[in-house]
């Protein structure tokens, strides 16, 4: 878990770097998008876990 939050860590760094002026478009889409599947992925483990669904 500790790699997974560090290469997080990095991944958002470099997207706010300093030299590059445009956004990378597919990066943030691909970062977003894993962020809301992991999200989701956890809501259901944890609703499933404390039997709410």
């Amino acid at each position: 878990m500790r790699r997974f939050a560090m290469k997080a860590l990095l991944t958002a760094l470099n997207l706010n770097r300093a030299e590059r002026a445009r956004i990378d478009w597919d990066r943030t889409a691909i970062v977003v998008s894993t962020a809301v599947t992991l999200g989701l992925v956890a809501l259901y483990i944890f609703g499933k876990a404390t039997s709410r669904w």
